[in-house]
């Protein structure tokens, strides 16, 4: 069976950043995914769940109510690893160009006073939230955008280099 795309990234080697996870041509559109990776894999620590659920609700109201964007998001949610969140927008744009929707929607989290849908009719779990330490990771991740604007890494995915035989057999880091 073949890898999905986000096997094949080399998670020893990414860095946190905006990357496109992949496109989807839908018809007379397109929708990308993307990756908006907060945390190094594997090598730091995972956000909280109590806090990556806070910013889920937070960020997907942001998203949803900006007056630019809101029309473009199909979604927004977290990553099982609880290293990032995925963005589905309508489209085909770089990441460099949703840099700002990013920057935005994370330095929002600051002015937040109550995180937003968090009544029993409204979530899953609305006693798993952590707005304080979502307003940190939420600092955390403005400050390395802004420090790394212009490296190409926090845009650019690592490929894994895979041995594969002629008859098609994949060879994995062991």
């Amino acid at each position: 069976m073949e890898l999905i795309k986000s096997f094949s990234v080399d998670h020893t080697r990414i860095v946190p950043g905006i990357f496109t996870s992949r496109t989807d041509h839908l018809g007379s559109y397109s929708v990308t995914t993307y990756d908006i990776r907060l945390k190094r894999p594997n090598r730091e620590p995972v956000i909280g769940t109590a806090a990556m659920h806070s910013l889920e609700h937070i960020i997907a109201t942001w998203l949803r109510n900006n007056e630019y964007w809101k029309d473009e998001v199909i979604y927004w949610g977290p990553m099982g690893c609880l290293t990032g969140f995925y963005l589905i927008l309508k489209g085909g744009r770089e990441p460099r160009e949703i840099y700002d929707l990013i920057l935005g929607a994370f330095s929002s989290v600051e002015n937040v006073q109550n995180v937003p849908g968090t009544s029993p009719e409204n979530c899953g779990y609305y006693r798993m939230h952590d707005l304080a330490m979502a307003k940190w990771y939420a600092r955390e991740f403005v400050a390395y955008l802004e420090a790394n604007a212009q490296n190409k890494l926090i845009y650019e995915y690592p490929e894994t280099e895979r041995l594969v035989t002629d008859g098609g057999q994949h060879f994995y880091d062991s």
